[in-house]
């Protein structure tokens, strides 16, 4: 993953155990907006696509 990107999440507080909901999708592959810690960010597709997740 990028380095700037893996900077830039964990300043959001996104990390290994964390818990992430997906909160919404943008059309025509628009951004993805997440939550964490009760914070919402979006991120881009293609970024978002190199997070790995555990559903539970």
């Amino acid at each position: 993953m990028n380095p700037i990107l893996r900077r830039r999440l964990a300043d959001l507080g996104v990390s290994e155990g964390v818990m992430i909901r997906l909160k919404g999708k943008g059309p025509f592959m628009g951004p993805i907006t997440l939550e964490c810690n009760g914070q919402l960010f979006a991120i881009r597709r293609k970024e978002a696509s190199m997070i790995e997740v555990k559903v539970s």
